[in-house]
């Protein structure tokens, strides 16, 4: 679970709620209890979005979202290390040796590329089926980021709109004073829900999605880049020395090479 999105939303929330206290108290919340202004934020704000893209996508936000939250990036100093024990297993006992290997494999990307590799593929066909499944995933990733960014600029929007409803509201029954703070209430009710969930979730959310499918493209462009040096025959200490550039340095001191290969006992 991803703990900085969701308590970047938690305590704004909380300091939120302290302020109103704070100043109100506990009759301070009755304002912002606004059913009406919610449904015009929300419910606008889904309505546009359909127009724009289709009920398929739509359907998904559900998913990126708890991509977003949920999701966790692969460990690429663990994939630098598979690879070099991979690659000298290879070295040693032939690339049909990996075969019993590929259950361990957690990544399906990884185990994909390597399945390639003992299944003799050659160098361009591996790379040319590997980044067509990158583009896919690509694209994936831009329509839901997209979509995210989408609803965060029309929540603002459906929230101006909610509060010069609630303005036109308001000066029609003029008359009627008992009805102008709920008028005005409304107003701005909807101005705060469009301009928190715009600027507290959708665009942040949706950031945090393009985050996320840069991380997860770079684990993939190391994995494709460990595949190749692979089906080359490289040895261990070039594979693991290949794959360290794309760490961190911190994430280099902690990737330790494979025992080389045993070459047997030295003749009498």
């Amino acid at each position: 679970m991803d703990i900085a999105t969701i308590a970047g939303i938690l305590v704004f929330l909380g300091l939120t709620v302290t302020s109103i206290y704070m100043g109100e108290g506990i009759h301070g919340f009755k304002p912002f209890l606004n059913m009406e202004a919610l449904l015009m934020v929300m419910g606008g704000t889904l309505c546009a979005t359909l127009v724009n893209y289709p009920m398929s996508e739509v359907i998904g936000v559900g998913k990126i979202i708890k991509k977003t939250l949920m999701s966790h990036g692969e460990d690429s100093s663990d994939i630098v290390v598979t690879f070099a024990n991979l690659a000298q297993k290879a070295k040693k006992d032939g690339f049909l040796s990996l075969q019993n290997d590929l259950k361990n494999i957690k990544s399906d990307f990884l185990r994909r590329g390597v399945q390639l590799v003992v299944d003799g593929a050659d160098h361009e066909f591996i790379r040319n089926m590997l980044e067509t499944e990158i583009g896919f995933i690509r694209e994936r990733h831009k329509g839901g980021q997209e979509i995210l960014n989408a609803m965060g600029t029309y929540s603002p929007a459906f929230g101006i709109i909610g509060t010069v409803l609630g303005m036109i509201m308001m000066l029609a029954s003029i008359d009627d004073v008992a009805a102008v703070p709920r008028r005005m209430a409304l107003a701005l009710a909807a101005a705060f829900y469009g301009l928190g969930s715009g600027y507290l979730i959708f665009l942040p959310m949706g950031g945090k999605l393009r985050r996320r499918s840069e991380e997860e493209l770079l684990v993939k462009e190391i994995i494709i880049r460990g595949v190749l040096l692979l089906q080359s025959g490289a040895a261990p200490s070039v594979v693991e020395a290949n794959l360290k550039a794309y760490l961190p340095p911190a994430a280099r001191l902690i990737v330790k090479a494979p025992p080389p290969a045993s070459q047997g006992a030295p003749a009498a």
